[in-house]
């Protein structure tokens, strides 16, 4: 029988959520936030994601960088914690865990010949200092920032970029999110996509429709043919 997804020359990977856990940097600062460290991770990445749909809607783009900040100033207000949380969290968030399953899956593709890349909304510098504290740059063929179109996910040049990038077509190319409008999105667009559907979220009511969907990425290797190592 052949692979769920037979014909794939590259696997493109969404970052935040996807490869690192976003909810790892205010768990660094458990010991300050207690039990606001939940509730703090929830609405900072609500209000981050909310952040770049609704300044793309209105054509006024800031890099991630500076919508991850708002959205945290705005989280700390709207849950009443010191503003003097910011700076360490903001570092943390540049140090995310990445989740376990990870160095291996990156490992088994690069060394069965499969061409990896990430397609984010981060800043090259942010990508780069995750990809640096996590030890994974040895199997990336390529970090691709939205900042080189000027707008964010789920906007169609995000992932028509990645596509000129790898010079592939959008059916040759496998594309991993956690999120569902993400994934929705890149398969609207053309791409394979593997919703990798960590928090067992519902399915969204979107165009597009994800391929597979999985609960970690362990399982990619096989979807795509690629025997146990």
């Amino acid at each position: 029988m052949s692979a769920p997804l037979a014909g794939v020359r590259a696997c493109v990977f969404d970052a935040y959520g996807t490869l690192f856990d976003v909810n790892s940097a205010a768990a660094s600062l458990r010991a300050q936030l207690g039990d606001q460290a939940g509730p703090l991770a929830a609405l900072w990445r609500d209000k981050q994601l909310q952040y770049t749909w609704l300044r793309t809607a209105q054509g006024r783009h800031a890099d991630f960088q500076v919508v991850t900040r708002d959205a945290l100033a705005f989280a700390l207000q709207a849950l009443g914690l010191s503003e003097q949380l910011q700076a360490p969290l903001l570092h943390a968030f540049d140090a995310l865990a990445v989740y376990p399953e990870v160095p291996q899956v990156l490992s088994r593709l690069k060394d069965a010949g499969m061409r990896t890349a990430i397609l984010s909304n981060g800043t090259p510098a942010m990508l780069a200092a995750l990809v640096e504290h996590a030890g994974i740059g040895r199997w990336l063929d390529a970090v691709i920032s939205v900042e080189e179109v000027g707008a964010f996910k789920p906007h169609p040049d995000v992932y028509r970029r990645a596509v000129e990038r790898l010079r592939l077509e959008p059916g040759e190319i496998s594309f991993q999110s956690s999120n569902g409008w993400d994934a929705y999105a890149a398969s609207a667009f053309g791409m394979r996509v593997v919703w990798c559907n960590r928090a067992a979220q519902a399915p969204e009511r979107l165009p597009g429709a994800p391929d597979i969907q999985v609960s970690s990425l362990a399982a990619l290797p096989e979807l795509l043919g690629i025997g146990a190592s």
